[in-house]
Parts: C-alpha cells; structure tokens; sequence
C-alpha cells in the first residue's frame, strides 16, 4: 500500500487523445495493421498497442482485425482514444549495438539492407530490450527511412531484410504474400529424419501468451504455413541437419512445424525436447540451432534476380564439428525370389 504524504505534488494523469477514423493513403497501404499503430501512437507502449487490438478498440472497416492484417488504400481505421504520455527524451542505442550491427551489413544499394543478424539480438525494443536492429540502424543512419521487410526470433541468426524507402517495402511485402520471396534456413533437428525431403503443409495459430511468451500450434482454423524440409547431413540418432524452405512465414512456424513431425529443433526451450537439449548443450550448443541461411527473389519491376546469404556462424558450426557425422546406407532393392 503506498501512502501519499500531504506535501507530496498531486499525480498528473495525462489526457486521452480524441477518437478518430484515419483513411489510409496509397503510401501507407501494405503495412501490418500493428506498425502502423505503433508510428501513429508513438508514446504509447507497444504492449498497450496489442492490446487495443485483442480488444477490438480498433476497428478496420468497422471491424474487428488481427495484428498482421495489412492495410490497404481506402481503408478506415478506428483510432481509439488512448492516454498520450508526455514523450521522455529518446534514449538511444548503445555505441557497441551501432557498430555491431553495422559491421553485420552484408548488402546494400540505395533500396534495401540485408543484414547476418547475430543471435541474441532482437529485430526490434521490447520483450525486455529497449533497442534491437531497426532502431541501431535508424539511430546510425538518421536520414533514412527504414522499415523491416520481416523478422526473425531474437536468438536466430543470418539474413533480415531492411527496407530504406517505402516502394521497396511495399514491393517486397507483395512478393511475400504471393510466395515469391523465398527463405531458406539450416537447422539442427532431433533424431535422425527418415521422411526425406517433407513438405509440411501444416495451419498455425497462435494461442496468445503462455507465462508471458507468444504460443503457436498446428489448428484446423489456424492460418496457412508450408515448410518443405531437406536433409543434408545426418549425426546417427543423435541429430540431422536440415534446410529448410518457407514459402510462408508465421510465427514460429519452422520451430512448430519440426516439433510437429516428431524432429524438434534443438536447443528449442519452447516446442523442443528437454532431454535432448541437455544432450546437445555437452556439445556446446547454447541457443536454438536455427539460422536464416538466404533469402532470393525476383525484382518486381525488372525481374532481375536477386540472392544473398550468410555463412553459419562459429557457434553453431563448432556444434557440428563436435559430432560425428554418419554417412546413410543406401536403401538395398529389392530382389525376385
């Protein structure tokens, strides 16, 4: 119980801003329903976004919308009243977050950034980081506008795309929708897969927050995700190393997908196997083997084709070296009796 003592200056509640109908302009057309809030509420708390979204206090067309819809030119949106804290002085980045990111740059031309990510990193502040990528970017390089194409969990590695103008964003965010950008990943599953390649045609929702983490599932009414796994080198029963191809992109949805084929990836405190993760920390492995090897599309406009990776980092490729790979037996054919 706190108690106020007489002399103490009387609490300010900041006032609420007015409610509001914003029609979306073709510039702003193609973005998540959530960035858009969060650039037009730019004091308000990105938890406090969320929020208003599983609440339905904001309405798109009148109606109720997750948090990945994507606006389109003409839309109304309903922009609740919220209480408009008085804005603090920015922080800023850590000069060690600037030059680590900075030095992670593996491409750029005057459209995109293409980033190797370090594990460990978020793409964005939150979730108990006050900065993540795109903030050490905007901060280095304050003249642009930069924008994520899409993200990554914070302890995988390897290729993030950054948009450094609102076409290319745009353009970038259609090819991802009509399956034209494609992503491809290594990682390290549990057992020794016998399915061959697999094309796991799978639907995921995401079942909101468990102990304060986001939870994802294969359901029925679950949004559409397809991952196509590929072996490439097997440790016995132990582990496979696995790439993996997403023509979708979900939350979660290659960890899920894994866990769902009865193959978790290691390391994977969240769908993965407690016993096995131990097995695998004696070989060193400290984080979930997931590493965002390349990403490769066509452009638009020109159709020029585009492709760039990143390299599995020492980390993980030092828990490879520590295993010992197993060459497969051919399958014997069959013979007439």
């Amino acid at each position: 119980m706190t108690i106020e003592h007489p002399s103490d200056p009387p609490r300010i509640r900041e006032p609420k801003s007015a409610v509001a109908l914003h029609t979306v302009s073709g510039e702003e057309s193609g973005q998540r329903i959530d960035n858009f809030l969060m650039r037009h509420f730019k004091s308000v708390p990105r938890s406090r976004v969320y929020r208003l979204l599983r609440k339905g206090e904001v309405r798109v067309n009148r109606k109720r919308v997750d948090a990945d819809y994507r606006i389109a030119a003409g839309d109304e949106v309903r922009l609740p009243p919220v209480r408009v804290e008085a804005a603090a002085e920015p922080g800023r980045p850590s000069t060690s977050l600037l030059e680590l990111i900075e030095r992670a740059v593996i491409f750029q031309d005057r459209h995109l950034l293409v980033i190797d990510k370090p594990a460990g990193v978020a793409v964005h502040g939150g979730s108990g980081m006050s900065f993540g990528v795109i903030e050490a970017l905007r901060a280095s390089r304050p003249r642009e506008s930069l924008e994520l194409v899409h993200r990554l969990d914070r302890e995988t590695s390897g290729c993030l795309m950054i948009a450094r103008d609102r076409p290319t964003l745009t353009a970038l965010h259609a090819l991802i929708r009509d399956g034209g950008l494609h992503k491809t990943y290594l990682a390290l599953v549990s057992g020794s897969w016998q399915l061959g390649t697999k094309r796991i045609d799978a639907p995921l929702a995401t079942d909101g927050r468990v102990h304060g983490a986001r939870h994802v599932r294969v359901a029925a009414a679950g949004k559409q995700s397809v991952s196509v796994f590929k072996p490439v080198q097997f440790f016995g029963q132990l582990a496979t190393l696995m790439e993996v191809d997403i023509p979708t992109g979900r939350t979660h949805q290659i960890r899920v997908h894994a866990s769902f084929a009865g193959h978790p990836l290691l390391g994977d405190d969240k769908y993965g196997d407690r016993e096995r993760n131990a097995e695998l920390r004696r070989h060193g492995l400290k984080r979930t083997f997931l590493h965002a090897q390349s990403v490769a599309f066509e452009w638009p406009d020109s159709g020029v084709p585009f492709h760039v990776s990143a390299p599995l980092p020492a980390d993980l490729a030092a828990v490879l070296d520590s295993m010992t790979p197993v060459k497969r037996k051919p399958a014997r054919r069959a013979t007439r009796g």
